[in-house]
């Protein structure tokens, strides 16, 4: 199996922990046999004079008491203590044993939870919306915990199983080999059935992993859209959803257990009728008279038929596991083998002079993977100098935000390139490509952690007065000041306890901390106020000189002062120019100001 190199940083509690379960299996076995003694040579009313049967027993008692120096009492106490220190012994090779297995397994799951949690965030955008949120979820949780029980259960029932199978055969045959057709009549009996129903819930493993994907994907997306299902009172149409995921889930999982159900009936079924063939095997030779069993040997003999039957139930129990572990390792494979889509060069910077465009695209066309028909984006030829303030505007869909996706490489164009001072983006570490670059989106994602420390997200070791200058830039100060805890304030998941207009100007003073060398404004001032934007752009201007800066807005007081805006339409750049020329020669740019100013939406003209 491909994830056990995750096991060889903990080979040595690997390794141990199956000597431990065959020390402890090994003194459950001669359990049985030593009880034989005490019912045989300690109970029984001429037990005494037939110690001399046993000779392992016989010269026990000689070494302790003597040949003649003892009685049936002492035969009693000294196998009951014997009994009670082989236990001891067990005991304490079990719980070493449970101790190394889970020091390994629990290892083994740190690490591929890491491994695993590594990939998922290097995997590009269109990579996790394929495989979803929810089932990256359930990979990352169930799938590994399952995992973890196997390794462990591996190391421990997978030792303990198969000895007892073996050694439970072995001391049942050295009392009689008699007992052998008991076995050769249970076992293959067991095993059909066994096999049978394994042959059949095997391939519904996968599925039941599938159902709970389900279910966690209308889980996620509830509660991180709880305000918008309540606002639109779809209370109960969510839930009839999640009771429909759920229903799945129960109903497969109900077709698993009613499958693996039949196993313990039969289990208990032969392991009776075995018990009663020993019973009239032993009761058969004591009334021929002719080498006839003991009581004792019964009884062990109960015993050992007992261990092996159980034995066959785990090794039962042990391909379920298998099988289920089969299908959660093949579904994290399925992480650790997808390759990055988007994947770095090695250059960090770029090889333009300094009067050469920050950002050039050339015949750039673009379209979302797995999608046909006609492309979001085409043809677009674009510069950008170095400290220019590029806005872009057009209608909703028209491949706003997709142009401005394709230069941090979230996504890679399809045709032509994209280049960054210079150098094609593709030819760059991705980290120091983006590092170069402060991004607003369009949904502030802030975090469950303080203010400052979300806005250190830009910078991780920023000093208070960056985060404080930051802030003050997106003019942010005011209302963190009006907090009793000011920078310290914790705030809630996804910033839920700020407004819209808080969480979009604690988003922008993230990106500023970083001073990079292009910033991009994704729609990021939707919820601010005329006066505040204002505000803020003449911050920006004054504190973010040499900066380049890309704005999408949907507003034309939000881009009239750029120094030029690109009008998009049909998915290319219709027109580039700043606002008077665009106002003489962009119908498209005339009707947006048009209908704004018909509404009020543009103020100082």
């Amino acid at each position: 199996m491909r994830l056990a190199k995750y096991l060889k940083p903990y080979w040595l509690f690997a390794l141990i922990s199956p000597f431990m379960m065959m020390a402890e299996v090994a003194a459950d076995l001669c359990l049985p046999y030593l009880m034989s003694f005490i019912v045989d040579y300690g109970i029984a009313e001429d037990g005494l004079s037939k110690i001399g049967e046993s000779p392992l027993a016989q010269n026990i008692m000689t070494m302790l008491f003597g040949a003649d120096g003892y009685s049936q009492i002492h035969i009693i106490l000294t196998f009951g203590i014997l009994m009670l220190v082989i236990v001891l012994f067990g005991g304490f090779f079990g719980t070493m044993c449970a101790y190394t297995a889970a020091r390994a397994a629990q290892g083994f799951g740190h690490d591929l939870r890491c491994d695993a949690f590594r990939r998922v965030m290097s995997l590009s955008i269109e990579q996790t919306d394929r495989f979803t949120t929810g089932s990256l979820v359930t990979r990352m949780t169930n799938d590994i915990s399952m995992m973890v029980d196997f390794v462990e259960m591996l190391l421990r029932m997978f030792v303990r199983s198969p000895m007892f199978l073996i050694g439970g055969t072995v001391m049942l045959l050295s009392l009689d080999l008699r007992f052998g057709v008991v076995i050769l009549c249970a076992l293959p009996v067991l095993l059909l059935t066994f096999a049978l129903v394994l042959s059949r819930a095997i391939p519904m493993f996968s599925t039941v992993q599938k159902k709970l994907d389900a279910v966690n994907c209308v889980v996620q997306e509830n509660v991180s859209g709880a305000r918008v299902v309540k606002a639109y009172v779809c209370e109960d149409y969510e839930t009839d959803r999640f009771y429909r995921a759920n229903d799945g889930l129960r109903s497969i999982n109900y077709r698993v257990l009613k499958l693996m159900s039949i196993n313990m009936p039969v289990l208990h079924v032969i392991q009776n009728f075995a018990i009663i063939a020993i019973i009239y095997i032993g009761g058969a030779t004591v009334n021929s008279g002719v080498g006839g069993m003991s009581t004792g040997t019964i009884m062990a003999a109960i015993n050992y038929v007992t261990n092996v039957i159980m034995s066959v139930m785990m090794v039962t129990m042990m391909f379920q596991s298998i099988s289920r572990a089969l299908a959660s390792a093949k579904r994290i494979n399925e992480v650790l083998d997808s390759d990055p889509a988007v994947v770095g060069g090695k250059a960090s910077e770029g090889t333009a002079g300094r009067s050469a465009p920050v950002i050039s695209m050339r015949g750039v066309g673009f379209r979302y993977p797995g999608t046909v028909g006609r492309p979001v984006l085409h043809d677009i030829n674009l510069e950008v100098k170095k400290g220019e303030t590029l806005a872009i505007i057009g209608a909703t869909g028209c491949g706003k935000t997709s142009l401005v996706n394709l230069i941090p490489r979230f996504y890679d164009v399809t045709e032509g390139e994209v280049l960054i001072e210079g150098r094609p983006i593709k030819e760059y570490d991705l980290s120091k490509l983006r590092q170069k670059i402060g991004f607003v989106m369009q949904k502030s994602e802030l975090f469950s952690d303080t203010i400052a420390n979300n806005i250190r997200w830009g910078k991780p070791e920023a000093t208070q007065n960056e985060v404080a200058d930051a802030a003050e830039t997106a003019q942010a100060r005011e209302f963190v000041n009006g907090f009793s805890e000011k920078y310290d304030t914790f705030i809630a998941e996804k910033g839920a306890s700020l407004s819209g207009g808080q969480k979009q100007r604690m988003s922008i003073a993230r990106a500023m901390v970083r001073r990079p060398e292009i910033l991009i404004l994704d729609d990021a001032t939707s919820a601010l106020d005329l006066a505040t934007e204002a505000k803020l752009q003449k911050s920006m201007r004054e504190k973010m000189e040499g900066t380049t800066v890309i704005m999408i807005a949907q507003r034309i007081a939000s881009v009239r002062n750029a120094d030029r805006i690109a009008v998009i339409e049909d998915g290319t750049i219709k027109d580039c120019a700043p606002h008077d020329e665009l106002m003489r020669i962009s119908a498209t740019y005339r009707d947006i100001y048009q209908s704004q100013m018909k509404n009020g939406g543009v103020v100082n003209e």
